[in-house]
């Protein structure tokens, strides 16, 4: 290689090695710092791009949990306060069969009356005082059923004598009924469901005296219908009684639950609680009393229907806290295993990252040693050439 004074072509290359070098270790250096393998894109451009999409989607899934717990907390609540209701229910079905009995004069049943009273009062009380977060729970929570519904106002014809619902979307929702067939369709015109009721009619009508659930569980709504001569029903149902019929659905406060991380349907949960209210059209006890033998013993069958739907809220209710548990442990494995993928991409491997600083350090160490040594011996070696000897 030609000697020369203005450029040191060894040094250069020295220099550009040492630059490189000192890069990577500043880079190591950081990654140890931070624990993190991409600090910024040039990094990992991709692995990046990919990272922020799985940091997005662990935080949604993160407060998708806490969503769940504060769900389960304010069901917990609900079925708490029904616990006691279904205890004063309990309670008032004691003094009507007390009061049901000749042994007892219309003073006794006056005495009874006053704490059956009371008692109605109190389930009217814990109905408006069982409240999450400022929201009543009990006087109608979530999405309810509108009473003016033809299938429901129609009842004398269509035997409908109760429509529950459970996670309905809001909406009019349109029975197709076709005689002959044992099937009945519902749908509000984005989603449709046909069951078949063959197994629960009696022939092409419900049995006398007996009452009958088709269940459209795709739909979240239950419908309930009545045979010739049922308790509390004012007509029967025939297959193909409901074609044509509605049900509207209105869109109540909360009952909403977001459970999953991205704005679709399957990601929200729908919970609906009725008016649970003594005085209320579900538990309907407002006119029942115990003040004379023959009222006593209709308020038997009253509180007694008034039971059976608190059970069967408590039912829905416990059903529904099972499933956001279930969704809980999903979620939670999906946390762990996007969390596990975002590590992959993200993390530093300190093991790894260790021995690239420790070369690197090395390197850096010898080229600038090397750099002083270049430069040292080009000028002498010019010296020498030029009749110089250096010192």
């Amino acid at each position: 290689m030609a000697l020369r004074v203005n450029s040191n072509l060894a040094a250069n290359s020295i220099i550009r090695q040492l630059k490189t070098t000192t890069r990577t270790v500043d880079s190591g250096l950081e990654r140890l710092a931070s624990g993190l393998r991409v600090n910024r894109a040039a990094d990992d451009a991709a692995g990046l791009s990919v990272r922020e999409g799985l940091r997005a989607e662990l935080s949604g899934l993160q407060v998708n949990t806490r969503n769940a717990e504060l769900a389960n907390n304010l069901l917990q609540t609900a079925e708490g306060s029904l616990n006691e209701v279904n205890a004063t229910l309990i309670r008032m079905r004691e003094l009507a069969v007390q009061s049901s009995s000749s042994t007892l004069s219309d003073s006794d049943r006056s005495s009874l009356q006053a704490e059956f009273g009371q008692l109605s009062a109190e389930i009217d009380r814990i109905a408006q005082a069982t409240t999450f977060n400022d929201q009543v729970l009990l006087t109608g929570f979530g999405n309810a059923v509108d009473a003016t519904s033809t299938a429901i106002a129609q009842s004398d014809t269509t035997g409908v004598t109760n429509v529950a619902i459970s996670g309905a979307q809001a909406g009019t929702f349109t029975f197709i009924d076709d005689a002959g067939d044992s099937e009945i369709t519902l749908g509000n015109g984005t989603t449709t469901q046909t069951i078949n009721v063959g197994t629960i009619l009696d022939g092409t009508v419900v049995a006398t005296g007996t009452q009958v659930v088709a269940n459209f569980d795709r739909l979240g709504v239950q419908v309930t219908l009545a045979g010739a001569n049922a308790t509390g029903a004012t007509g029967s149902f025939a297959d193909g009684d409901l074609t044509g019929t509605e049900l509207v659905i209105t869109e109540g406060t909360g009952g909403l639950f977001q459970i999953g991380p991205s704005d679709a349907a399957f990601n929200r949960l729908e919970v609906s609680i009725p008016d649970l209210r003594a005085s209320g059209t579900e538990l309907n006890l407002s006119s029942a009393s115990v003040d004379s033998l023959t009222t006593a013993q209709a308020a038997i069958t009253s509180v007694d229907s008034a039971i059976t739907t608190v059970a069967q809220e408590r039912g829905n209710l416990g059903a529904v806290q099972n499933r956001v548990t279930f969704n809980l442990s999903a979620t939670e494995n999906r946390i762990e295993q996007v969390a596990a993928a975002e590590s992959t991409i993200s993390d530093a491997d300190i093991a790894t990252e260790v021995a690239s600083l420790t070369r690197a350090q090395v390197l850096q160490q010898s080229a600038t040693a090397l750099l002083t040594q270049s430069q040292n011996l080009q000028a002498t070696n010019v010296l020498r050439l030029l009749g110089f000897q250096p010192s």
